[in-house]
């Protein structure tokens, strides 16, 4: 965790595949998944990168979508951030804006940092302590206006409770438990020890922002650079572009080899369009990510395509939130009853089979630190158990079933077609699922991330995937499980789960300075969450991606949900 990165061809040095060495594995299957594919140092060309999703936002203080977190870092430079190399190097922590990782005092309660010199904005001003104390500050403490993205420096910091955020507290000092006792040094005092901080710094969150160009929710619109590019052009859910910034300068930044020349990205694209612009070599990549659709995953899989394709584990579940405050489920017996009652297998079969993940049992996926393989609701062949899920039903007092609402986003193929198959498998029990469908750019925002809207609609069930926001239990469970985490909206504990017992034990194990004994925790709190029966695991998240004969130093991220990391794609074109 203490290696700092050099300088190389393709920003990863000489080991682990992070250099040209990786070149040579262009004909092969799953060739990203541990080397670079298609090395090239050559600097210049376009990357063009498709997607039907929108991001929540390109606001770095104001994002929680993973491939928003992955290509933003072409643009804002984090206090630290994930090795841009192949394989497992690419989990790495290593030192952005900072010169080295974090100091921590001997309790883990305060960490000190000290930015590298010679680092400017795209005008030319110094990035300053100050700028990264004041993005913390808008991004975590000014939910009216920064509604999405985590909540743990709200929740870590010393005050953190009572501070009301840059918009509203105009006191010069700010947030006290941020000092900046120079122009190069921040130091953040926690409430408790915090053993992975230094994953937490690697958030957008740190990215600097000066407070005199800052103008809210409207920052997303004329976003100052600190990274080697800078936007050029950018209309909010359709495209973006991104040129180089002159200002940058590659001696302050041993990461970035900043190859391309430029970056132009579409949103609300039609997804079978994003796959066949990607098999006709007319885009560089799908920048969400999350693969080819079902319907031409065939065509991919078979003759020519299937040697330009990496089938990634994403380090990601999806699963369905049943909302504790939204009747029946805020009875457990009602909730045992979908979990019984679901048959997973067809889940998986409707999202396009093993290609796309495999049956989830737990929340935490195979591939995060502190995972326990265990099956609270068993069934043969993950096909449900009818005849215990009636028995709970009669238990909640609804012996003939109920009816219910299901989300999902209107723009992920994909998860339409799991909801469809979710109703399906309801049925046989007698529960009757109506499918809403909304919008991924403010599905979080505006609908299933807001308690009163979902109260209002009872929205029952919620189609949620979730990916660790750093690879361990901790960096998966905390946002999503932790009732701290509940926002008026922008939220992710989609099921509202503020369990006394369950917030205590996170609490805990993160103050642990045992890794062993941390990992073991991580385990037993994803067990109390089973036995809530708020979560219904549905899959371990699969990508089948495709990588464009034009596509150069590619590999798939690790730490970036199994995508290909946007810090050394490059293009031929």
């Amino acid at each position: 965790m203490v290696l700092s990165l050099g300088a190389a061809a393709c920003g990863g040095g000489d080991d682990n595949g992070g250099g040209s060495k990786g070149s040579g594995n262009s004909g092969k299957k799953d060739a990203a998944l541990d080397s670079i594919v298609n090395a090239s140092s050559k600097k210049g060309g376009t990357v063009t990168l498709e997607e039907s999703d929108v991001p929540d936002s390109l606001d770095p203080g104001n994002t929680y979508y993973g491939f928003v977190l992955n290509f933003s870092r072409l643009y804002a430079r984090s206090l630290t951030t994930f090795k841009p190399a192949a394989g497992t190097a690419g989990l790495e922590v290593v030192p952005d804006l900072a010169e080295s990782l974090g100091e921590p005092s001997a309790d883990a309660k305060t960490w000190t940092y000290h930015l590298r010199e010679g680092l400017k904005y795209q005008d030319g001003t110094p990035i300053t302590s100050k700028d990264v104390k004041y993005a913390v500050e808008r991004s975590n403490f000014a939910p009216e206006v920064m509604s999405n993205g985590p909540t743990y420096f709200k929740s870590y910091l010393v005050g953190g409770d009572k501070y009301k955020g840059p918009y509203k507290d105009k006191s010069p000092e700010g947030l006290k438990s941020i000092e900046t006792p120079d122009d190069r040094t921040i130091v953040f005092k926690l409430n408790q020890p915090f053993a992975d901080f230094d994953y937490l710094t690697t958030f957008s969150q740190t990215a600097p922002v000066p407070q005199a160009k800052d103008d809210g929710a409207k920052y997303v619109q004329h976003i100052v650079s600190s990274g080697p590019y800078q936007f050029e052009s950018y209309q909010e859910g359709r495209s973006a572009t991104l040129v180089r910034n002159k200002n940058w300068d590659p001696k302050t930044d041993p990461i970035r080899t900043a190859l391309p020349d430029r970056y132009e990205v579409k949103f609300k694209v039609n997804p079978v369009t994003v796959d066949n612009d990607l098999l006709a070599d007319k885009v560089t990549g799908d920048i969400a990510g999350t693969g080819v659709q079902p319907q031409t995953q065939p065509k991919v899989l078979s003759g020519k395509y299937a040697k330009q394709t990496d089938n990634s584990y994403a380090g990601a579940t999806s699963y369905i939130a049943l909302n504790v405050n939204v009747k029946p489920f805020d009875n457990i017996h009602c909730r045992k009853a979908v979990q019984w009652g679901l048959d997973k297998q067809s889940v998986v079969d409707a999202i396009g089979g093993a290609p796309k993940g495999d049956v989830a049992t737990t929340l935490l996926p195979p591939s995060v630190n502190g995972y326990t393989k265990f099956d609270q609701y068993p069934s043969t062949g993950n096909k449900g158990d009818v005849d215990k899920a009636k028995a709970e039903l009669k238990q909640c007092g609804q012996p003939n079933g109920f009816s219910t609402t299901l989300t999902a986003r209107s723009d992920r193929p994909a998860e339409v077609a799991q909801a469809t198959a979710i109703q399906n498998s309801m049925k046989a029990i007698g529960i009757k699922v109506d499918i809403k469908q909304f919008p991924s750019g403010k599905y979080f925002s505006n609908f299933a991330g807001v308690p009163s809207y979902v109260h209002e609609h009872k929205l029952g069930m919620m189609s949620m995937a979730w990916g660790a926001d750093w690879p361990t239990g901790f960096g998966f469970l905390d946002q999503i499980i932790n009732g701290a985490a509940i926002k008026p909206s922008g939220g992710n504990n989609l099921m509202e789960l503020n369990d006394s017992k369950i917030n205590a034990a996170l609490k805990a194990a993160i103050a642990n300075t045992d890794s062993a004994a941390r990992t073991k925790a991580w385990g037993e709190i994803d067990k109390m969450v089973q036995e809530n029966a708020s979560v219904v695991p549905l899959v371990y998240r699969k990508n089948l991606l495709f990588r464009p004969d034009s596509a150069t130093n590619v590999t798939v991220s690790q730490a970036y949900l199994g995508m290909y990391d946007y810090l050394l794609l490059g293009s031929s074109k």
